[in-house]
């Protein structure tokens, strides 16, 4: 069987706004368009400490809070598997050291779930009771360690459901056609280079050795299909979601140097408490 209808995803002129089943959740992606950087920034900018100038960084995070009427809590992302649980009533301070962790899930309702990407692929979870919702960074390292599965079953864990509850929606990645790997990609995925399967294609010739492309988006669904979610939304590999093929919409740290941080947000209302 194929899986079930997912979260959909409305886009208007503020970025990417996925629709869960649960009236309780809501959710937000950001574009790079919209805010006060400039430079290789320009313009939407949401990562402090990474050469932007910090008041239009302020400005930016400012905006975001207030497009989805709310603060967040963030993590320092390591391309790993960690999971960090937001804790009740925490408000995160500019100033304040950031948990090292790649996912986030949350019982608590107001505070946001962020992580923020430039390439990497942004996952966003909920269950359909609205009882809990969780966020992960996947690049190719964390996404073959398992970060995915780790949020997955955190989100279980906190709502005290099955994984046939979950719904995910997958946001902007590098593209099938842009992400060029070599064979430690392949190996961390358990693929043999000789026998690549359908989520790698060999790339044209490079000195260095052979190539091939990584479809980030595709693995990612796998993974999810393969631990038993059935209900998948967003990122279809289609070229509108390549984040290094739209120059105009998203960043690209692969791209582009310097460059800033789209943010994938996720949340939970007070409605029905």
């Amino acid at each position: 069987m194929g899986a079930a209808i997912g979260p959909s995803t409305e886009i208007d002129e503020r970025g990417l706004w996925p629709r869960f089943g649960h009236p309780r959740v809501g959710a937000y992606m950001s574009t790079r368009q919209g805010g006060a950087s400039t430079g290789g920034f320009t313009s939407f900018n949401l990562r402090p400490q990474i050469g932007d100038d910090e008041q239009a960084v302020a400005a930016n995070r400012l905006r975001l809070q207030g497009l989805v009427g709310r603060m967040s809590i963030r993590v320092d992302q390591v391309h790993g598997a960690q999971v960090h649980t937001v804790l009740p009533a925490h408000r995160q301070s500019p100033a304040e050291t950031l948990p090292v962790a790649d996912a986030l899930v949350s019982i608590q309702p107001g505070t946001a779930c962020e992580i923020q990407v430039a390439d990497c692929l942004p996952v966003l979870f909920a269950d359909l009771g609205g009882r809990v919702v969780g966020a992960a960074h996947a690049g190719w390292r964390g996404l073959a360690g398992g970060v995915l599965e780790a949020c997955l079953a955190r989100v279980c864990e906190q709502g005290g459901m099955a994984v046939d509850a979950v719904e995910a929606w997958l946001g902007p990645c590098i593209g099938p056609l842009r992400f060029e790997v070599g064979r430690d990609v392949l190996q961390a995925f358990g693929q043999d280079p000789s026998a690549p399967g359908v989520r790698f294609s060999a790339a044209p010739y490079a000195p260095a050795g052979p190539r091939w492309h990584a479809d980030l988006a595709g693995l990612a669904r796998d993974r999810l299909q393969a631990a038993g979610v059935r209900r998948l939304g967003g990122n279809d590999g289609s070229p509108a979601w390549c984040t290094v093929g739209n120059p105009s919409r998203f960043f690209s740290y692969r791209r582009d140097h310097p460059t800033g941080r789209m943010a994938a947000l996720i949340w939970l209302d007070d409605r029905g408490l």
